[in-house]
């Protein structure tokens, strides 16, 4: 599960770039057809944030199981964010899910990983 981890935390910075320019490109479509209810732009940067937050938090503590409920968190947010705030920027919504979806397989990874954390009684010594 560490690789895996590791992979979707590198998938998840890449990603969050083409998120980023997508939302900029979303919020200028807004501000030039005058549609100030739209905030699919500023989601989008939002949830681009989240996604390079939560792949480098996946990254640096991938052994930890602390760093991967943190980024399980993370990702549910950012998927929170996406589905809940997709308006004009229908990608979000593909992104959204995307990053449930890599909630899903670190919350996975929280039950399925070693972390080497139980504790062994040491052997007892017979007299």
């Amino acid at each position: 599960m560490k690789t895996a981890k590791l992979t979707i935390g590198i998938i998840s910075i890449v990603l969050a770039l083409i998120v980023l320019f997508q939302s900029c490109a979303a919020g200028i479509g807004s501000a030039l057809a005058n549609n100030a209810k739209d905030t699919s732009g500023g989601a989008g940067v939002f949830v681009a944030i989240l996604l390079i937050v939560a792949g480098i938090i996946g990254i640096a503590a991938r052994a930890s199981k602390g760093g991967t409920i943190a980024a399980t968190i993370v990702y549910a947010i950012a998927g929170i964010t996406g589905v809940a705030t997709t308006g004009i920027f229908k990608d979000l919504l593909v992104w959204g899910i995307l990053s449930f979806i890599f909630a899903v397989i670190f919350a996975i990874s929280i039950f399925k990983q070693d972390y080497g954390d139980k504790k062994t009684e040491p052997p007892k010594q017979n007299p």
